[in-house]
């Protein structure tokens, strides 16, 4: 089974050649400082969100697998879809799924079924890709779109993705891919997602939950990010870094109505 590109030529270049160049230029000289755990990377548009998402891989040490989690924005398919067997197409080329993964999690962790139509369409997963295949061209892929879920069943989500990384016995990088605020002032964002921000710093994925839920933060991937947490920690993370943080503002220069972009390492 092969998953087609859905955004190439809208949310990034569909052109190789330039795709290569702007992934050049957002990650810049890779220093690959950070053996992660986990980390949060936005998924707009490349040229609102591609500087936040490039400053974070660009500091990744980035493994041969690496499982993407991201929300689903079109509510088509499975609650929790890992995606099946086959590849993932992007201009870079085909990444392979990593199947022994992808059996390990199907086992292990509950509410996962499998299901391709949950990713058809879905951009939150597939902009994460290029900068994958850019860093590491041999990188294998296990990948979650996620609907919503509450705080019991996230964790246990995270649990058992953690329980299948651990029988893998190899490194495994969780990406969780989520922007932060939507369309209010850059002020109102920054100070809401600092909210956010703090608690995953403090790597409390049920505080996470509950602050965008009292504050009205409209982080679209605070579920993947919980699990990612979760996960993270159950493997060993002591300590989580804010790498980058801006606004779709910084681009456009409307500070009325932007959308946050945060960049985070779990380590």
């Amino acid at each position: 089974m092969q998953r087609h590109p859905a955004v190439a030529g809208q949310f990034y270049p569909g052109n190789p050649a330039q795709l290569k160049d702007a992934l050049e230029q957002m990650i810049g000289v890779p220093t690959g400082r950070l053996k992660a755990k986990g980390g949060i990377a936005p998924h707009a548009g490349y040229i609102y969100s591609g500087g936040v998402a490039g400053r974070l891989y660009a500091e990744l040490c980035v493994p041969q697998t690496v499982l993407v989690i991201g929300p689903n924005h079109h509510g088509a398919g499975a609650p929790a879809a890992l995606y099946p067997e086959g590849e993932w197409i992007t201009p870079l080329g085909s990444v392979a799924i990593d199947n022994r993964l992808n059996s390990l999690i199907s086992r292990h962790t509950p509410f996962v079924q499998y299901d391709d139509l949950a990713h058809r369409f879905e951009h939150s997963l597939e902009v994460q890709i290029p900068f994958l295949q850019y860093l590491r061209p041999d990188v294998r892929l296990s990948a979650i779109c996620l609907g919503r879920g509450d705080y019991e069943a996230l964790a246990a989500i995270g649990e058992g993705l953690a329980q299948a990384i651990s029988e893998f016995g190899q490194d495994v990088l969780i990406v969780a891919s989520s922007d932060m605020t939507h369309y209010e002032s850059a002020d109102s964002a920054l100070t809401k997602d600092n909210l956010a921000i703090e608690r995953v710093l403090a790597l409390d994925p049920q505080g996470l939950l509950q602050v965008c839920h009292a504050s009205h933060i409209s982080m679209c991937g605070v579920g993947p990010a919980a699990v990612m947490l979760v996960a993270a920690r159950r493997l060993g993370a002591a300590r989580a870094e804010l790498v980058c943080y801006g606004t779709s503002g910084d681009v456009s220069g409307d500070m009325e109505q932007v959308v946050g972009y945060a960049s985070l390492a779990v380590t």
